[in-house]
């Protein structure tokens, strides 16, 4: 179905934010609790990648409303499917009764979902509940009680998942106890890393230094092979900045995990959904996971998080773990029309080609501001991370933080990302037009930071 196409932007009219989204901000203030607003946008409708506010502005989103709508908003396709599926029903609780589109949506997700042999799908609500059900799949299946994750993760922010996360001293204080038995592991970061490689230029070294640490010292010394019930790793680092491991990093964690009897889990809540530029990140190594957990990009902003396993692992007894409204007809509409336009309208090829146009309009802004230390990512998963010196490396979020104030002034919307980095997650349907006015803004943002 084609995508209505909205007019150009960004377009300032009025000084952002402006008096109509002060007025929002102040009422959210006062009425919601605190959580992780990053930038006063008030938005009043949107389509695409572009946003219209609630002063008449039109902003430019490369944000995707944080790596959801990968096939742009208000994606008609999309819109069509939840309304018809609206005026059926909304709700029958499909983890205890059934209806069709439950079971056709999880056909189609287990056909797409790489690897050989039967698949199930547990659906929940979210990428943090996605990730509790993964855990509590592998101490069933295992009879195991600990799980390594990764320094730089995050997993969620409910109390199993937030014992893998480590992105962000903020998400864990002052919430100990956490799930006990998760170790952490230094992640094949080619940028920054414990042993100062230059990961980009000798990768293979960096993943030997890695699985050594895991080997030599985790598993002999605090977590006992036979205890280990699961690895779970994001192919690409999200929260931690947009990191991407060396190619044989996932190959050898899925060979390490195989022989110690775990389980691999991969997290693909912001990797999933064609975001790098094939519908999931562990194709570009072709690792298959034992488990992978997923929402964010899967129904396009209707709330829903699946689980796909191999079949082998599913609970042997019902009442092992459910929940009242994961798989809802409303999300699963939502889904079904969201990978339709992502694989029949060319967004995925579409997120290889225009990430590689941003990435070098990016590197073209490395070379000119010093400032800026790292490009990296995988097709519209790309970050830029800003430094105080490009030769110690050492992060500089203030600037950073600048940038993307100064990119909201001219309309262009971004997120932050780990200590220092910028994350460019458009929406998928992005065309080279809008990739070059999001740089444009950026080259005209870095000069009103002051950035070197």
């Amino acid at each position: 179905m084609p995508v209505p196409q909205p007019p150009p932007a960004p377009r300032v009219r009025v000084p952002l934010p402006g008096p109509n989204a002060q007025k929002v901000v102040e009422r959210d203030t006062r009425a919601l609790f605190t959580t992780t607003k990053t930038a006063p946008v008030v938005v009043a409708r949107a389509w695409g990648c572009t946003l219209e506010d609630v002063d008449g502005n039109l902003l430019l989103d490369f944000t995707s409303g944080v790596g959801v709508t990968n096939v742009g908003h208000a994606h008609p396709g999309v819109v069509k499917a939840v309304q018809d599926q609206a005026a059926r029903f909304l709700h029958f609780a499909g983890t205890d009764y059934y209806y069709e589109i439950l079971a056709s949506y999880a056909e189609r997700l287990t056909s797409v979902v790489p690897g050989p042999g039967a698949k199930k799908v547990f659906f929940t609500n979210s990428g943090t509940e996605s990730v509790e059900a993964a855990l509590k799949i592998a101490r069933y299946a295992t009879e195991r009680p600990q799980f390594l994750a990764f320094f730089g993760a995050f997993h969620g922010r409910t109390l199993g998942s937030l014992s893998l996360s480590s992105s962000k001293i903020v998400h864990r204080q002052r919430f100990f106890p956490t799930t006990p038995g998760t170790h952490h592991a230094p992640y094949a970061n080619p940028y920054r890393n414990l042993w100062g490689i230059d990961g980009y230029a000798q990768p293979d070294e960096l993943v030997d230094r890695v699985l050594d640490f895991v080997e030599g010292t985790i598993l002999s010394q605090t977590l006992p092979p036979d205890d280990l019930a699961a690895i779970v790793v994001e192919p690409v680092q999200g929260e931690g900045g947009y990191i991407v491991p060396p190619p044989t990093f996932l190959p050898r964690l899925r060979k390490l995990a195989k022989e110690k009897g775990a389980l691999l889990v991969c997290d693909e809540v912001q990797t999933g959904f064609g975001r790098t530029g094939k519908l999931f990140a562990v194709e570009h190594t072709g690792t298959t996971p034992d488990a992978i957990a997923l929402a964010k990009g899967i129904a396009s902003g209707i709330p829903m998080g699946a689980v796909v396993a191999r079949a082998d692992l599913d609970f042997p007894v019902s009442g092992a773990h459910s929940n009242t409204f994961g798989g809802n007809p409303v999300a699963c509409a939502a889904a079904t029309a969201t990978l339709d336009a992502l694989l029949g309208e060319g967004m995925v090829r579409n997120a290889e080609k225009e990430g590689r146009h941003l990435r070098e309009r990016l590197l073209e802004l490395q070379a000119k501001h010093r400032s800026i230390g790292d490009v990296r990512g995988l097709g519209l998963m790309l970050a830029t991370d800003f430094v105080k010196d490009p030769r110690t490396k050492e992060p500089d979020a203030a600037t950073r933080d600048r940038v993307v104030q100064a990119a909201f002034q001219r309309g262009l919307v971004l997120l932050p990302a780990g200590k220092s980095a910028i994350r460019y997650i458009p929406p998928l349907c992005i065309t080279a037009e809008e990739v070059d006015a999001g740089a444009d803004v950026l080259v005209a943002a870095l000069k009103d930071a002051g950035a070197a």
